[in-house]
């Protein structure tokens, strides 16, 4: 597989390297598509990295992250608004190809998740005028339901369409394998995401068998249990042709390892199982 074909998301060398050492690690390598974290982008400076992305004709696939809208107080669901605004602006200096949402879990104190999920609604209604303007498409990704609670009320591809539908064409999906591997509606709303032209980003990892730790112990692809290969097969048939952008937290793995090796074994799982 060619590797304009291949993303990198920050996440995946975090245990090593920052901004400007992943991208030159990229780089070495013939990748020029990745996706950053905010958190990486203010480390080094936005000035800086969209100089960098820039001057390297980088494509940015995505940042990482908006969202985190409920909150148990008017004053903190406004500051979750003002933040998400930031970060359009993040992604239109980077030129990103969608800003990419983790949307919240509840409130704390919180047992009414369907009360959280009106507060997400509110919250992309309240900055959807923003993002337009600044001409950043807003991608919803769904998390696994074993998040519903602290990261994300929004846990299915259905779910995140129906809510993307109502909002407009400037909202889709980031589509992470890891998330939505397992469910039993998968094909049918992939197909319907790219009837409707939803599908902003494609993320891939892999599900091990056993997980230690449900956040940070994702798989490099081919060492579980998701059948990439038919994955992405749905995701082309719906019409997205876009990087395959590979996300990995491995705090005990991964992380542990030089940036270098970490890329390279991307490399060869990317050509050999994907």
């Amino acid at each position: 597989m060619a590797l304009e074909n291949l993303s990198i998301n920050l996440a995946t060398t975090r245990g090593s390297w920052g901004f400007a050492e992943a991208v030159d690690g990229c780089l070495a390598r013939g990748i020029t598509a990745i996706s950053p974290w905010r958190d990486q982008v203010q480390a080094i400076g936005l000035d800086e990295a969209a100089r960098i992305v820039h001057s390297n004709d980088l494509r940015v696939t995505g940042l990482c992250r908006g969202g985190m809208f409920p909150a148990d107080t008017a004053e903190g669901r406004k500051a979750a608004i003002d933040d998400n605004r930031r970060a359009i602006d993040e992604a239109a200096a980077l030129g990103a190809d969608c800003l990419v949402f983790v949307v919240g879990g509840l409130p704390q104190g919180s047992r009414d998740i369907d009360g959280a999920r009106q507060m997400v609604r509110e919250g992309f209604e309240a900055i959807l005028p923003y993002a337009r303007s600044s001409k950043v498409p807003l991608a919803i990704e769904p998390l696994h339901p074993m998040y519903a609670a602290d990261r994300s009320c929004v846990n299915t591809l259905k779910q995140a369409l129906d809510l993307a539908e109502v909002l407009g064409p400037e909202v889709g999906v980031a589509i992470d394998a890891y998330h939505v591997w397992w469910d039993p509606d998968l094909a049918e709303q992939i197909a319907r995401a790219g009837r409707d032209n939803r599908i902003f980003a494609h993320h891939i990892c892999d599900w091990l068998v056993p997980t230690r730790d449900l956040l940070l112990d994702r798989g490099m692809m081919g060492d579980g249990v998701i059948d990439l290969p038919a994955f992405r097969r749905m995701i082309e048939t719906a019409g997205f042709h876009g990087p395959q952008e590979v996300e990995i937290f491995s705090a005990e793995n991964w992380w542990k390892k030089p940036g270098s090796v970490v890329l390279d074994t991307v490399i060869e799982r990317f050509a050999t199982v994907c």
